[in-house]
């Protein structure tokens, strides 16, 4: 995918927005889509703005041969100290507008996604990569340790494969990060758009009431203990009759026809 310079560090693609479905693309290929401070506000700016109405999926891509290659170190190296720190808060906020957004966030990887870059498939609610995709957390290779990285990384991925990678930075293939738990899927270069539509739309064609509700509720109970996540659950699952796409979604089911979600 080739952007001309000049345009937004971020761009949106609405022209899926009949089926609820927008895509925020990475506009820096010539910086490998670095998050620097300006990229990272962009696109907490960019998946905040997609109203819940008008989308039930967004899908984070990138222009050029790189996903992200992580944090600009020349920011991070030649900056004042509330610069740097301004860096991570940016970093900070980006990613709580993915996980704290209605909509299901999808990274569409192809190239490399390392440190905050990995970082931020690791934050995305799901993901599917290209096979040629790589992914990383280097930092102990530049004394830079991977500690934000690390924390999606480790809530995605087994503790032994989180540790591999932060304590040794070596990179891990698609298939690894696919039998890892850090991606979704694994295709080809030439069919990682379509696949990734193919799984937008899987999820589209829902109640975007219902999957803001889910997606809330998922992230709220990794929190807890087992005993409180149960107790919590079976609250939430009591509640969630009085729903209106809840009610209409089983009336549907039990009369043999097509659900007719709230708009």
């Amino acid at each position: 995918m080739t952007v001309n310079a000049g345009e937004p560090l971020v761009l949106r693609d609405d022209t899926l927005a009949d089926e609820h479905i927008v895509r925020l693309t990475l506009n820096h290929p010539a910086k490998r889509n670095a998050l620097s401070a300006a990229m990272l506000r962009a696109l907490a700016d960019a998946v905040a703005r997609v109203a819940p109405d008008e989308a039930s999926v967004i899908i984070i891509r990138a222009a050029g041969p790189a996903f992200s290659a992580g944090h600009d170190l020349n920011e991070i190296l030649r900056g004042t100290d509330a610069e740097v720190a301004g860096v991570f808060a940016a970093c900070e906020q980006a990613m709580q507008a993915i996980r704290q957004a209605p909509q299901i966030v999808v990274a569409e990887v192809e190239g490399i996604a390392t440190a905050a870059g990995c970082q931020l498939v690791a934050t995305c609610d799901l993901a599917v990569a290209a096979s040629s995709a790589r992914f990383a957390t280097p930092g102990v290779r530049i004394g830079y340790f991977c500690v934000s990285p690390g924390v999606a990384l480790s809530r995605n991925v087994g503790l032994k494969a989180a540790a591999a990678m932060l304590f040794t930075g070596e990179p891990v293939t698609a298939a690894e990060a696919l039998a890892a738990g850090l991606v979704n899927r694994v295709v080809s270069a030439e069919a990682v758009e379509d696949a990734t539509l193919a799984l937008a739309r899987s999820i589209s064609r829902f109640s975007r009431h219902v999957l803001a509700h889910g997606k809330r509720h998922f992230y709220s109970q990794l929190a807890m203990s087992y005993d409180d996540a149960v107790r919590y659950a079976s609250g939430i699952m009591a509640e969630q009759r009085a729903m209106p796409d809840a009610r209409e979604g089983m009336a549907a089911f039990l009369a043999k026809r097509d659900p007719r979600w709230l708009p």
